[in-house]
């Protein structure tokens, strides 16, 4: 038996089960310790990432979107997938907080990294921090998106939302209380990592998938 943390789980062989338009499910056939093997779900996704906006007055931007997987509406962050092969992040980013809410900033920074369930899924989002907040035009929204609700609520509000169980996105959850943690830490004026900061679990498979190695 090998050193507890030493084991290599190669996988052996892959196979295709669905693929969607934003999602793709594979089994793989992995290597456990102990010479046997076991099979495995994946859920391939894009890439995604959000945006933690604060203004002036302290207030954190919110929508109200309707998820259909829960069949209800919830309150999260600008978000939204990377759209285009070896898109930059950050400019997906950018482009989210405009489309959604009409927005753009002058710093950003990223906030944190989110691995959504890595139990199943490679989908992994990366948060931004993005603060000096200006208007900018917003694109005629379209599907659940023509149907937001955007607020701007104080970030104390949004923490004791988060814990209250008012707010279940797993995303927001993650953007709101890292917050909370890196003011906690460093101040209010806090920044968070570079903008460019490197991404190591990028998903990659499914754009890989979709668009050849």
């Amino acid at each position: 038996m090998s050193r507890p943390g030493s084991h290599d789980f190669d996988t052996l062989d892959s196979r295709t089960v669905y693929e969607g338009a934003i999602v793709a499910l594979r089994v793989d056939r992995v290597a456990m310790p102990g010479g046997t093997t076991a099979d495995r779900e994946v859920v391939e996704h894009h890439g995604a990432v959000a945006v933690v906006a604060v203004d002036e007055q302290d207030r954190l931007v919110l929508i109200n979107q309707y998820r259909h997987p829960l069949g209800r509406r919830l309150w999260e962050l600008p978000a939204g997938l990377l759209d285009s092969r070896g898109e930059d992040p950050l400019e997906a980013a950018r482009r989210e907080l405009a489309e959604e809410t009409g927005l753009a900033a002058a710093r950003w920074s990223v906030l944190v990294d989110a691995a959504a369930s890595p139990g199943f899924t490679d989908e992994v989002i990366r948060v931004y921090l993005a603060r000096g907040l200006t208007e900018v035009d917003r694109p005629d929204p379209e599907h659940e998106e023509a149907d937001l609700e955007i607020v701007r609520v104080p970030v104390a509000e949004a923490v004791d939302r988060a814990l209250d169980g008012d707010i279940v996105n797993a995303t927001a959850l993650s953007g709101i209380l890292a917050l909370a943690a890196l003011r906690a830490r460093d101040g209010a004026a806090a920044d968070g990592r570079a903008a460019d900061a490197a991404w190591v679990d990028r998903p990659t498979a499914f754009d890989r998938r979709r668009h050849g190695a």
